[in-house]
């Protein structure tokens, strides 16, 4: 049962991709949904055995890597942490592989797009299930690969190919340090284990690297670099860039990538290190002012994109770093607590977004939408469903997570936590604008798309809403049902060792006895971010233009996402296009080319021209070389024998 949920997931991903036109299209889609949704059936027992009754328990499957002290084994790690990450993973991917069956139904190359999902999520299972570093780097790359896969699905479509090269490329940043914090770790402890690592952990404290002639903690050094794998793969403020253009790929990708995958990994990844990370205030402090900083810079961008999928994308860079910054405060339940219910309420908006997309004949601006809330009823009351869960308001989802979230960051007392808390109760406030600028902008005023369009917009197959439909319950009660176990009395029960939170780090305990107002701050917001939309988008709808006229600078400076692109663009990308212009034609074009095949070549041609005036065809001229040749010849002879 244990492999089987972990593997079914890969069979169906070889059968579609490499017999994917023996058995078509259609026979592609049963087979991958038949083992994903298998897989989340499996993925059920499994959680009430781990996670419930504690029975927690490690699976061998084969010995990777023995090579001296280096020992690596394939082995399935099934604790409470990897246990709600499989339940998370798959439930949410099957609902992915069943909407595409009706949202890429006239793509052409269906099987491949079938396959890609399946393997995609047959890496993340690898990820999350993994009991060593080696392991889960090689789940951690095979994420990064099949998302540039499928980011970049459409290859005909150039920009889907930037997207998905960018995406590869800023993911390899952060996959450089993760490489050099696995290696850091197999020099400081001699494995890479996590059992082994965790154990000796605390002897390790006191212990110092010499990195870059600098005297650094060995402890806080490997994390940080660990963290930097975490900031390319969950999106954080400064690697972050490559996740609103992974909007290129088709709508069900963005939601498996930005839901419960791929952005997750890092979440999950601090998590599970939590015994290393918790003996470093340095490395902890710095996961939650970048957790905050990416939280705020995220909302404030959301606020003016028009695209509806990349104001989506927005929200979960934001919502990512309400998860760092309560691991960053030590409330690891707290972070995987919202990391599960963001994963109902985000998968259901992004495919409703893709359902909005389907209506509307794949229009994806909302400035060209509005007044189709009675065409699709259906998915409007579905996006009201997500949108209500993700601003926190009562008794959705997000409302249980995200107030943990504020309140354990203010009770950590440290000035890092208050930080966060304050930017998290300002970016909760932004939160609530902008989703219901979307839904405003998306279903309510007049109607801007024109006539052909809105003639066109119908709801969507059942194909599609019926996964909606199962993520809206998560997206309901997954907050009110899970609370207990995560962050609540049964929390030290549930988690057990899987995760690891220091005596002296008591922000989740704490959390429960903050003030009043810290309690009511994030729905007092909330209800002033909707009231604020309401009034700007359906009240006032000349609001919005007129202050971005007359805060042009602002405006500007928010939607060019506060030009990220633009200065990796000056700092990093045009002196590498230059330095590789000069390389090609300096290095490859004139030295290599130069005096390699083309100067052998151009200096052979000429060999043979000037060989080729020799022969004049005058007998005389052959006659005197023949002389000349027997001169020499003589001359040679009688110096050798002389």
């Amino acid at each position: 049962m244990y492999s089987a949920a972990i593997f079914l997931p890969l069979i169906g991903a070889i059968i579609a991709g490499f017999f994917g036109r023996i058995i078509g299209d259609r026979g592609a889609q049963i087979v991958t949904c038949i083992c994903l949704l298998t897989s989340a059936v499996l993925a059920v027992p499994i959680f009430y055995q781990v996670a419930i009754l504690g029975q927690a328990r490690d699976i061998q499957v084969l010995q990777w890597i023995s090579s001296g002290a280096l020992e690596a084994s394939w082995a399935l790690r099934f604790d409470t942490l990897s246990a709600v990450m499989l339940c998370v993973v798959t439930w949410v991917s099957s609902a992915v592989h069943v909407y595409s069956i009706g949202y890429m139904s006239h793509d052409k190359s269906i099987p491949r797009f079938m396959s890609y999902l399946s393997l995609f999520t047959f890496m993340m299972l690898m990820l999350v299930t993994a009991d060593n570093f080696v392991q889960m780097f090689f789940g951690w790359e095979g994420v990064g690969v099949a998302s540039y896969l499928l980011i970049g699905f459409w290859y005909e479509k150039p920009s889907a190919n930037a997207a998905a090269i960018k995406a590869f490329v800023v993911n390899r940043v952060g996959d450089f340090g993760f490489a050099l914090g696995i290696m850091a770790t197999f020099f400081l402890y001699n494995s890479v284990s996590f059992d082994a690592v965790f154990e000796a952990t605390p002897a390790m404290t006191a212990t110092v690297l010499d990195f870059a002639g600098l005297q650094i903690p060995a402890l806080t050094l490997i994390c940080l670099l660990l963290f930097i794998g975490a900031m390319g793969k969950s999106a954080q403020l400064g690697l972050h860039t490559w996740l609103p253009d992974a909007m290129e790929g088709p709508t069900p990708v963005s939601a498996l990538i930005h839901a419960a995958t791929m952005v997750t990994a890092g979440v999950f990844m601090v998590c599970r290190l939590s015994p290393m990370f918790e003996f470093s205030e340095t490395a902890l402090t710095t996961v939650t002012i970048v957790g905050a900083s990416t939280a705020i810079f995220a909302a404030t961008v959301g606020l003016v994109q028009t695209d509806i999928k990349r104001v989506i994308a927005y929200s979960t860079c934001s919502q990512l770093g309400y998860m760092f910054f309560a691991a960053g405060v030590s409330a690891y339940p707290a972070a995987m607590f919202h990391l599960t219910t963001h994963a109902f309420f985000k998968a259901l908006l992004f495919l409703g977004a893709g359902s909005v997309i389907h209506a509307m004949s794949n229009e994806q601006d909302m400035r060209k939408m509005g007044g189709i809330f009675k065409l699709i009823p259906i998915t409007y009351f579905l996006m009201w469903i997500g949108s209500l869960a993700l601003a926190g308001i009562p008794f959705f989802a997000g409302y249980w997570s995200k107030d943990i979230v504020l309140e354990a960051a203010w009770a950590s007392g440290s000035s890092s936590g208050h930080y966060a808390f304050w930017l998290g109760v300002i970016a909760a406030l932004l939160t609530a604008f902008y989703s219901w600028r979307l839904l405003l902008m998306t279903f309510h005023g007049r109607a801007r798309a024109d006539h052909h369009v809105m003639s066109h917009v119908h709801e969507s197959p059942y194909s599609m809403l019926i996964p909606m439909m199962a993520l809206a319950v998560g997206a309901i009660f997954a907050g009110w049902g899970l609370y207990g176990y995560f962050v609540g009395d049964g929390m030290h029960e549930f988690w057990g060792k899987a995760i690891f939170i220091a005596e002296n780090h008591t922000a989740l305990h704490d959390a429960h006895h903050v003030p009043l107002w810290v309690k009511l701050a994030p729905l007092v917001v909330a209800v002033l971010g909707i009231a604020a939309a309401y009034w700007a988008y359906l009240i006032r709808p000349g609001i919005p233009a007129a202050m971005a006229r007359e805060m042009r600078g602002l405006y500007l400076f928010l939607l060019n996402k506060w030009y990220f692109d633009e200065l990796y663009d000056f700092l990093f990308v045009r002196p590498a296009k230059r330095f590789g212009a000069f390389l090609w034609k300096q290095g490859d074009g004139t030295v290599i080319d130069g005096f390699g095949p083309n100067g052998i070549a151009a200096g052979t041609v000429m060999l043979a021209r000037r060989a080729g005036r020799l022969q004049t065809g005058y007998v005389y001229h052959y006659a005197f070389a023949m002389l000349i040749g027997v001169a020499a010849f003589v001359s040679w002879y009688l110096f050798v024998r002389g």
